[in-house]
């Protein structure tokens, strides 16, 4: 694999893609001590605020992808990301719950539309064949950036005061010009005519579409299974030294850069895809089998045995991303790319917003029968997705590049 993509649309859309994801390391790393430590709210009320964010920005994703379809995703993409600037530059002033929900909360609906929008430009800019690997690619760059990020943020975190904390605000801020300034390089992209007649988001009408989101959000728990109730786990019920959570997230980390486009070779098309979701599922019961195992080994085994399913688990991560953009994609109509990214997301963000609970409760409220549990729930979600998919595909008109998800594989 080419360490850059040839120049074009998926390099523009990278470059991009770094430029904030740094910024948002920045602030990830940083905004829960800022909204503690000095906007002053309680950490009941900050977790309160930045879910009820995350609620503003699921539900409007599906509107927020029709926007981008019928604007134009790349003039879309452009002014939310600048709007955005405006809008993060604001949190220097924020000294109350009420402060910083006035300001977050259109930030929410703007980082809905740019990246519904992000997903309608490699829908309407990107090859049919190569847009699974931009995904993959872009997700490798994200990580990159996202990591850069929160090393740079460690700075203002260690010299702890609101001057650093506002610098750091600042300069996401500048992240997000710098973003929208690098995607002007993108040729326009056509937006989708306004349909004579029927519902304009129909893509949540779209019920075997909408079966496949759900399905795929509950498998998206993996994400909270990692980054909360691992740690929790390590640092609780095992003898393994803290410093191992920093291994296994590492692991998973340089997993992600050097290996998602590889993983999403054969996701191109929905029966690939389909299978894709199914081994995931496998996948993270075979992790869920492997992690309590190392509350009852010592040591050195228990080490090992944690970087084994911290393996096992980002393989099933990588097979889950790649599944999930060659269905979304497959299913999507050509002129409703945006709004059936946005509805994709949708499912994301609802299994990532339960998994803290879900997956806390299960695995350190029972301990060995919860991960049973939940590995199982996995697996079945997984072999669910194929015949969803199927009949998805089956409802649709056939187009010429689309694949039927083969009932025997």
């Amino acid at each position: 694999m080419p360490l850059l993509p040839t120049p074009g649309p998926i390099r523009t859309l990278a470059l991009s893609t770094l430029i904030n994801t740094i910024g948002n390391g920045l602030w990830m790393v940083s905004s829960a001590l800022f909204l503690t430590r000095f906007v002053g709210l309680s950490i009941g009320r900050a977790g309160l605020a930045l879910t009820l964010v995350a609620l503003v920005s699921l539900v409007i994703s599906t509107p927020a992808g029709y926007l981008a379809d019928r604007l134009g995703p790349r003039g879309v993409a452009i002014g939310a990301l600048v709007a955005l600037g405006l809008c993060e530059s604001a949190l220097v002033t924020v000294h109350s719950m009420a402060g910083f929900l006035l300001v977050a909360t259109p930030m929410a609906v703007l980082d809905a539309a740019q990246r519904a929008a992000r997903g309608a430009i490699i829908g309407g800019a990107v090859p049919q064949d190569r847009r699974v690997y931009t995904r993959a690619y872009l997700r490798s760059v994200t990580n990159v950036g996202l990591t850069v990020g929160a090393a740079a943020a460690g700075v203002g975190l260690t010299v702890d005061t609101r001057a650093a904390y506002l610098s750091l605000i600042v300069a996401d801020a500048v992240t997000f010009l710098l973003a929208a300034a690098v995607l002007t390089r993108l040729a326009p992209v056509a937006s989708a005519p306004r349909p004579r007649s029927g519902p304009r988001l129909t893509a949540l009408r779209d019920r075997p579409f909408l079966a496949f989101v759900v399905l795929d959000g509950l498998l998206a728990t993996n994400f909270g299974l990692f980054e909360v109730a691992v740690p929790l786990w390590i640092a609780g019920r095992t003898d393994a030294p803290r410093w191992m959570i920093s291994v296994v997230f590492a692991v998973n980390t340089v997993a992600v850069v050097l290996l998602q486009v590889r993983a999403a070779r054969g996701t191109e098309t929905l029966d690939g895809a389909a299978r894709a979701s199914r081994r995931a599922g496998f996948t993270l019961m075979a992790a869920c089998l492997i992690f309590p195992l190392t509350a009852v080994t010592h040591d050195v085994p228990t080490m090992i045995l944690l970087v084994v399913a911290a393996g096992v688990h980002v393989t099933a991560e990588l097979w889950y991303s790649a599944g999930g953009w060659g269905i979304s994609f497959g299913l999507a109509p050509d002129q409703a790319h945006g709004q059936y990214q946005g509805t994709y997301a949708m499912g994301h963000q609802f299994g990532q917003m339960i998994a803290p609970v879900l997956v806390t409760a299960l695995i350190l409220g029972w301990g060995t029968p919860g991960w049973l549990l939940l590995g199982a729930a996995f697996a079945v979600v997984g072999c669910l997705i194929p015949p969803v998919v199927r009949r998805a595909a089956a409802n649709r008109a056939p187009a010429g590049t689309r694949s039927t998800v083969d009932a025997g594989t």
